[in-house]
């Protein structure tokens, strides 16, 4: 057996000859003697040195190597695989944003002149989406406002607002039960029940309490005139009780429910403010008899409303930014959604400025009035009370009130003859007797107050009333916005009630006998179209 091995090489230098002919360096050079002989001691044991064995450390730290490797080269083969099939020329992604990147022309030229509209619509898509992702809130404070925060910058550096929390205050409001057992709170200021010679209830506003009122009316001015001012609050807001379908018909009914458990048996004066005059229109409307004449300051109306001509629509959204404008939109078709903002703002429990949660443009005149102190303490102090259920509901009901069918229409307060007609002949005979006719529409004062420089309810929503019902009493300020001629201007108060009730003849004596608000034939007072300052 030996011998017959004795010619067959081993199977050491079979590989030792292999390496010879197959292993070269670099420069084509064999490898060297010295080398072979290294290898083939160490493949044989007869080398001086021992094997060298690989760690677990070594093995994982080349495995990892190895994986990012593969993963570098499955990258660049999705980012090879996305240029070919979604961003080439001839994909069909492009193909299909071709045509309407081309229609956004106008914006096109904003585009960098080396990038094609087809690629970089996309692109701006995705990190807009990515921005409004962004803008959620932690902990009561938008993400957004948070980075303005961070900007910095001389210009920036000091206009930062600290946002206030709102607190929570015990309740302490009288309350009255009303027919269906529901409570509602209200506040009563000036004289009292026994000598009011007027009495005179406030609706209030949106995001507003009971606490509002006449803001900063003195004491001493409802003494002068002897009024009995009562304010209060709307279903679901402050301390009254939520209502489970609410409407404008309901809303007036709580109000005369009201007026009669405090004793007012007499027919009462309405002040709406704002969107506050929403339910003064729903009184004058289901109770005109319990009413003896209205004051609106800044009123509103339905946006939608349909008498509206196009031009007095159009007036009358131009004046408003895009925020608000989806806002009367979504309360209009998918109210549901309004509860996600308004958690992010007047519900996220911190005091926001007013303009920005109310999404409205303000004058100057408005801006000044909103810095003095005495509007913020009475600002932070009536939302914290209008806010104090924790719940949207009665907001969007307030907001999907404001933009349905109110069922009515204003044309409805226009006085105008009525007859009663069967057939021609009674039509005929109408025209030569009034006995078949009588007198329709709203009979009582109606007197606006409107700022020329509004810019929540604009001055085209007093045109458009003043058009429909002729008879109201306009009073045009040139120089005045939203707020500026009813927060705390204690002038403006004594003109509001100088035009509703004449001289000041002060509180009823208790020895006077009580006489009717209005009669039937006093003069209404005021002038139309009267221009204040």
């Amino acid at each position: 057996m030996e011998e017959m091995r004795r010619g067959v090489p081993t199977w050491q230098e079979e590989l030792a000859s292999l390496m010879d002919g197959g292993l070269q360096y670099d420069d084509g050079s064999p490898i060297g003697q010295d080398s072979r002989s290294a290898f083939e001691s160490s493949v044989d044991g007869s080398g001086s040195g021992s094997e060298s064995t690989e760690s677990l450390k070594d093995q994982v730290t080349g495995f990892m190597k190895s994986w990012g490797e593969m993963l570098m080269d499955l990258a660049v083969g999705c980012k090879d695989v996305v240029q070919q099939t979604l961003v080439s020329e001839d994909s069909v992604v492009v193909r299909k944003l071709r045509k309407p990147a081309a229609k956004l022309s106008f914006l096109n030229e904003y585009l960098p002149e080396d990038r094609d509209p087809a690629h970089a619509w996309p692109v701006i898509l995705f990190v807009f989406l990515i921005a409004l992702a962004g803008t959620v809130t932690f902990g009561g404070l938008v993400i957004s406002d948070y980075f303005k925060a961070l900007s910095f910058g001389s210009d920036n550096s000091t206009s930062v607002p600290v946002l206030k929390k709102l607190r929570l205050h015990p309740p302490g409001a009288s309350r009255v039960e009303l027919p269906d057992g529901r409570y509602l709170a209200y506040q009563e200021l000036g004289v009292s029940s026994d000598r009011a010679r007027y009495s005179l209830i406030v609706p209030h506003s949106f995001l507003s309490s009971r606490l509002a009122g006449i803001p900063g009316v003195k004491d001493s001015l409802l003494k002068d005139y002897g009024v009995r001012l009562v304010s209060y609050d709307l279903p679901g807001f402050g301390e009254s009780d939520p209502h489970r379908s609410r409407n404008l018909s309901s809303s007036a009914s709580d109000m005369i429910d009201l007026a009669s458990a405090l004793g007012i048996a007499d027919k009462f004066w309405l002040l709406g403010y704002s969107s506050g005059s929403m339910h003064a229109w729903a009184a004058m409307r289901y109770f005109p008899d319990r009413i003896a004449g209205v004051a609106m300051i800044a009123p509103m109306i339905n946006p939608y409303e349909p008498s509206m001509t196009k031009e007095e629509t159009a007036k009358t959204w131009e004046q408003w930014l895009r925020k608000r404008k989806f806002k009367y939109f979504l309360a209009r078709r998918w109210p549901s959604l309004l509860p996600f903002f308004y958690r992010r703002s007047f519900l996220s429990g911190y005091l926001h400025p007013l303009d920005q949660w109310m999404s409205i443009s303000l004058g100057e005149k408005d801006k000044h009035v909103m810095r003095d102190p005495v509007f913020e303490e009475h600002y932070q102090r009536n939302v914290e009370e209008s806010t104090r259920q924790g719940t949207a509901k009665p907001f969007v009901e307030e907001a999907v009130l404001h933009v349905s069918n109110w069922g009515f229409n204003l044309p409805d307060f226009r006085l105008q003859k009525k007859c009663k007609t069967n057939g021609v002949l009674s039509w005929l005979m109408s025209m030569y007797s009034e006995s078949e006719c009588e007198l329709v529409g709203f009979g009582k004062p109606i007197h606006i107050w409107q700022g020329m420089e509004d810019r929540v309810a604009p001055p085209s929503v007093t045109d458009y009333i003043s058009r429909v019902i002729p008879e109201a009493t306009v009073h045009r300020l040139p120089s005045e916005g939203h707020f500026s001629y009813f927060f705390f201007c204690d002038e403006c108060h004594k003109e509001i009630f100088s035009a509703l009730f004449g001289e000041p003849q002060g509180p009823v004596e208790l020895t006077e006998e009580r006489t009717e608000t209005l009669k039937p034939d006093q003069p209404e007072t005021g002038s139309s179209n009267i221009s204040t300052t």
